[in-house]
């Protein structure tokens, strides 16, 4: 079963949060927490959506995800900004379940796209977009400015 968040599902957020930044040892860049968390994503201004994926009753991963815009296309897309499942829980079909229904609710919006970053070195996730039909966009470099 797969669901949308709710803001009881706070402190799981944060988990799934902790658990693909320690995977992509990225822990010490983990400046979230369950009021930041609160307020971006259940509060007045809404940032993100939040899906959760379920073995039965048990919760096992979660996307992340929020809307950008394509000019090109003149639609709304979907970037995914965390994929998560947990290690226990992996090659069962949750992270192909909840990257289709991240599609599935793009089509439902118009979206034009969905779209997502993955990092050089997590070939098993590289290997599992590339094994759902994603193409990588090797001719684009991602750029940042943190404020």
């Amino acid at each position: 079963m797969i669901r949308f968040a709710t803001k009881e599902d706070v402190p799981l957020i944060l988990h799934f949060i902790n658990g693909i930044a320690a995977y992509e040892k990225l822990s010490h860049q983990v400046e979230a927490s369950e009021e930041l968390i609160h307020n971006s994503i259940f509060g007045e201004n809404k940032f993100a959506e939040v899906i959760i994926a379920f073995d039965e009753t048990t919760p096992v991963g979660f996307a992340l995800f929020f809307y950008n815009y394509s000019s090109f296309k003149a639609k709304p897309g979907v970037y995914l900004e965390d994929l998560f499942v947990e290690p226990q829980y992996r090659g069962k079909g949750f992270g192909k379940a909840l990257l289709e229904e991240v599609i599935s609710i793009a089509k439902q919006k118009n979206c034009g796209r969905v779209e997502w970053s993955v990092l050089d070195w997590n070939t098993p996730a590289i290997d599992f977009y590339k094994s759902m039909g994603a193409t990588p966009m090797d001719e684009w470099t991602v750029f940042r400015i943190t404020i």
